[in-house]
Order: C-alpha cells, then sequence, then structure tokens
C-alpha cells in the first residue's frame, strides 16, 4: 500500500484526537513529493525533519494556486477534473488539479452531513448565477452532487429565473419527510428576495449563503447581509459555508454567524503582519487552513481572510485583508 492510498483509507476516521498525527504526516510527504511546497520550503530554509509541531508548518500563499500546478506525487498523474476560482477577464483564477472528483464529492458529502444530517432529508435549490456562468466550480459540483445523491425530482439550478424557483419552492415544501435548501451566492439571494418579497414559499426554508457581492451589489458586513435575508425569508438565522476553489473540505455556520470544522479541516490564525507567526491559540488575525483533504494538491493554505477565533474552536470570518483579490465563497468586509 502506498502512503496515499493508506492516508484516504484513514481520512473518514479521522478525529480531533488524530489529526495532529496526520497532518505532520502529511506535511513530511507533500514536503517531499509537492513540487511547488518543496520549493517554497526551500526558498524559506525550512528542512521537512525540523518540524515538530503543527502550528511549526509553514503554509503555502494561496496564491501558488494561480501560478503553479500544486501537484503531489511522487507519481506522475492527470487531473480528472479542474476547478477555477471565480474571477473577472482581468484577475488569474485559481486552479485546483484534482486527481479523484469523487473523493472530493464524498468528502464534501460527510462533511454536510455531520450537521445537517442525510443527503436524503434535503431538497437543494441553488441560485449561483456567477459561479454556472464561468464554469468549472467547485461549489456547483458541491451542489450537484448533493441534488444527485438526495434523490430529489426537481431540478436543483436556477440561473435567473426567479419565477421558476418560486414554483419550485413551493413544490419541494410538500414532499413528506423532506427539508428544503437554498443555497445561494449573496447578490443573487438578495435580488430574489427583492423580487419576490415576502411569499408563504419563502417560509421556513434553510438558506445557506456562500457569500460574494462580485460587484454587482454594494458590500455588506455579515451582520447586515443576514438581516436583510432574515427579514425577506421571515427566519430566525441564515446559514453560511466557508470554503474556496483552493480546499476540498467546508465549514459551516449554523445561523449564528460562527463557523465550524470537522476533520479533515482545522483553521489556525497568523499575525497578518507576520506570515510566520502562526498559533492555535490567537484570538483574531488572518486564517490559515489545513485541509488534509488535499492530499494530491497542497493541505496547508495561508488564505487572505481574516477571521476571530472563539474558544470552542469556531470562528468568525470578519473580511480581507488588503489588496488581495476578491473571491468567491467567502465573506467580505
Amino acid at each position: 500500500m502506498s502512503f496515499r492510498s493508506d492516508f484516504l483509507a484513514a481520512l473518514p476516521q479521522l478525529t480531533a484526537v488524530s489529526f495532529p498525527d496526520a497532518a505532520l504526516a502529511l506535511f513530511q510527504h507533500q514536503a517531499r513529493h509537492c513540487p511547488p511546497y518543496a520549493a517554497y520550503l526551500g526558498h524559506l530554509g525550512r528542512r521537512p525533519d525540523s518540524i515538530r509541531r503543527v502550528s511549526d508548518i509553514p503554509f503555502l500563499p494561496i496564491e501558488f494556486f494561480k501560478t503553479h500546478e500544486v501537484r503531489t506525487g511522487p507519481e506522475d498523474w492527470a487531473p480528472q477534473e479542474t476547478f477555477l476560482s471565480s474571477g473577472t477577464t482581468l484577475q488569474q483564477r485559481s486552479r485546483h488539479l484534482v486527481r479523484v472528483p469523487q473523493l472530493y464529492r464524498q468528502n464534501a458529502a460527510r462533511i454536510f452531513e455531520h450537521y445537517y444530517g442525510p443527503l436524503t432529508n434535503w431538497i437543494f435549490l441553488a441560485l449561483l448565477p456567477s459561479y454556472l456562468e464561468q464554469g468549472a466550480s467547485s461549489l456547483v459540483a458541491m451542489v450537484d452532487y448533493f441534488a444527485q445523491e438526495s434523490g430529489q425530482e426537481q431540478p436543483a439550478f436556477f440561473l435567473h429565473d426567479h419565477a421558476a424557483l418560486r414554483q419550485a419552492l413551493a413544490a419541494a415544501k410538500q414532499v413528506p419527510g423532506r427539508r428544503v435548501m437554498l443555497i445561494g451566492v449573496s447578490y443573487a439571494l438578495l435580488d430574489f428576495a427583492a423580487e419576490c418579497g415576502p411569499a408563504p414559499e419563502l417560509q421556513g426554508l434553510t438558506v445557506l449563503e456562500t457569500g460574494g457581492m462580485k460587484g454587482r451589489r454594494r458590500e455588506m458586513i455579515r451582520e447586515e447581509l443576514h438581516q436583510e435575508l432574515q427579514q425577506a425569508f421571515g427566519l430566525a438565522g441564515i446559514h453560511s459555508e466557508y470554503g474556496m476553489t483552493e480546499l476540498l473540505s467546508q465549514a459551516y455556520s449554523l445561523g449564528d454567524g460562527r463557523f465550524h470544522c470537522v476533520p479533515p479541516m482545522r483553521v489556525m490564525l497568523r499575525d497578518p503582519a507576520d506570515p510566520f507567526s502562526v498559533s492555535e491559540n490567537r484570538a483574531d488575525g488572518a486564517i490559515n487552513v489545513i485541509d488534509l483533504a488535499n492530499v494530491d494538491s497542497c493541505a496547508f493554505i495561508e488564505t487572505k481572510d481574516l477571521a476571530r477565533m472563539h474558544p470552542d474552536g469556531s470562528f468568525e470570518v470578519l473580511g480581507r485583508m488588503d489588496n488581495s483579490d476578491i473571491r468567491g465563497c467567502n465573506q467580505l468586509v
């Protein structure tokens, strides 16, 4: 058995206790077999055998996914799928090379079901127009997989047809034993709510926003965004997903603004002015993510998002660092 196959076999059984050893083992492997990461470590003068703690692991700046093929061997392999970040024609889009697409989908389903129960309990409807229009979106792939696995009869995606979405919502609410989740990028949910206004088919949903105004609306702090959506949909809370093209795992907020991770994902914070000041005990700072599902790319990613960490391990995303590109699937200041 290879390191990769052994690691993937153990991934679904990861716990908070076993996470640090698994992270260090994957670091040692990727430090040797992911060429961009190995070159970065060499440039820093960091020897892999000197790393003893998770907080000592150097994190790869997320920009590398725009400029390099971030791929872990040792054997050569061709991606079966490539996810691209959202962006304008003036922006270079990140690329995540995916060796086995089914692993991404199954991992995403395990994480979702940890918080929300079986996919078969749900009907998924989605307003993700910019992701659908640009193509190659990991978020679209995830929602499509959820809808397929749920066995729902309703189509999942509605580009700009709000009338059809209203009809689908009303029909979905009549399906016995099913809850309805509306997943959408922030501006599209606001547009839908503004057009439809208070309506019976909007009541009682679980609304999950994935962030991002894409220049379509003015930027809003999360509290303002959620308040507007709560009023429009008649809900006590709005759920959120924290994910990105460069990660194969997701964190979820269940309506209180705090994101939670389960293995294989963990968030750590650093001083925004010092990329090497990572701490497991820092209360606020810039986000570094360990995503052990990134076994075929790089699991240790330095993002440009800012957060506040709570004692229970949950975190609030506060916004973006200055002069970093605006990307989808994040919360903006």
